[in-house]
């Protein structure tokens, strides 16, 4: 039921800024794409020391063309100023396309096609996040689901959105699970 429009309404009936977040663009391979998504050469150790230099952590936004999922989560959730600013000051979002053909650098050195390396972390769904440690150091030699800290699939609400982005940020992930972290942080409270 929620919509962009809705959310411009909303927002302007609170006196926010009606262009307060940049608008996504729908690429040629049919994919939204945020202006401040990360713009690289899909080396992901490269990535994630150039994320760590700025202060930020690596997520890797896995998508579809004609996902309805990934389609929400750029009009809906990333339309909101509050969120899309928390991620971009936290985050650097690279995106990849489940069955595109770009090459991709691993962290350990193994070349190969955004669709390949999709299978070789068991991404299956869309949309799908994957978030990373803030170090390289050690990353090449685990598995690699080990490699990550945290995996969003699917549809996830707004709220949720924000808040397990703000989970990595805050490395919940050492102290307590998601799903934890999200029962004791509700609307209003820290997280």
């Amino acid at each position: 039921m929620s919509t962009r429009r809705q959310f411009l309404a909303g927002a302007l009936a609170l006196g926010l800024p009606r262009h307060a977040a940049a608008e996504p663009v729908q690429d040629d391979d049919g994919l939204y794409r945020e202006p401040w998504f990360l713009e690289s050469f899909l080396d992901l150790p490269d990535d994630l020391k150039a994320a760590r230099a700025h202060g930020k952590r690596l997520a890797v936004l896995w998508e579809l063309r004609g996902c309805p999922y990934c389609k929400e989560m750029h009009l809906v959730h990333f339309a909101d100023p509050g969120t899309s600013g928390f991620v971009r000051d936290r985050f650097e979002i690279l995106q990849l396309n489940i069955i595109g053909a770009r090459e991709v650098t691993d962290f350990d050195g193994e070349r190969l096609s955004e669709k390949r390396f999709a299978e070789k972390y068991g991404v299956r769904f869309t949309p799908t996040l994957q978030f990373f440690p803030e170090e390289v150091t050690g990353i090449a030699g685990r598995r690699p689901r080990e490699r990550e800290v945290l995996r969003i699939q699917g549809s996830v609400a707004p709220e949720d959105f924000r808040r397990t982005f703000a989970f990595v940020a805050e490395r919940g992930y050492e102290r307590t699970s998601l799903r934890e972290y999200l029962r004791s942080s509700g609307p209003g409270q820290k997280g």
